[in-house]
């Protein structure tokens, strides 16, 4: 009797190595055969979380622009990142800095042509917009500053409206070609607000 018990014994320990042995041998089997499977599809990487962003708004005296600082959702592309940037001008300022566009307007899209957003908005930015050339200017600079300071790679801004090239958003600023920044209509005794 007592020779069975450490029969029993060996014949178990190599039934489980064996169980293990195979077990893990499939293992690395999968492990290999994924390993030669080409996807069918490029997984791209998708970006996560927030980035802050720097928006120009109208000072309170609407004398000048001022900077308020946000937080925006990650986006996958350059054009798509412009566009909810310049989808944060629309919203408005969350503190005391004014806005320069109207709340209905529209950016119906926007693309990048060498160092250019090109910017598509649609007919409300015009319709919206209070006459005068301080209201215009304050709007497209705002929009021209915040790009091109947000994107360093874009060094200038054309606004097209539903989709056509434009002279003039209300009669006072020529728009027929790209404008780059211009920082000099920053009240620079105001900092950066934020929210």
């Amino acid at each position: 009797m007592k020779r069975t018990k450490p029969r029993k014994r060996s014949l178990l320990v190599v039934v489980a190595f064996l169980v293990a042995a195979t077990v893990l041998g499939l293992l690395i089997f999968q492990k290999y055969r994924s390993s030669r499977e080409l996807p069918v599809t490029r997984p791209e990487p998708r970006p996560t979380g927030m980035f802050r962003v720097t928006l120009f708004f109208a000072t309170p005296d609407a004398e000048g622009l001022a900077r308020e600082g946000r937080e925006v959702g990650a986006c996958d592309n350059l054009p798509g990142c412009v566009q909810e940037v310049v989808g944060e001008l629309v919203n408005g300022p969350v503190g005391e800095l004014q806005p320069t566009l109207p709340p209905s307007a529209v950016v119906r899209g926007v693309r990048i042509e060498g160092d250019t957003a090109v910017i598509d908005f649609g007919k409300e930015l015009v319709a919206g917009l209070p006459g005068g050339s301080s209201a215009e200017m304050a709007a497209v600079y705002s929009v021209v500053d915040t790009v091109c300071l947000n994107f360093p790679q874009i060094k200038g801004v054309r606004f097209l409206v539903e989709g056509k090239g434009v002279d003039t958003l209300v009669g006072h600023l020529d728009l027929r070609q790209p404008l780059a920044p211009d920082y000099t209509l920053e009240q620079n005794d105001e900092k950066v607000v934020k929210p």
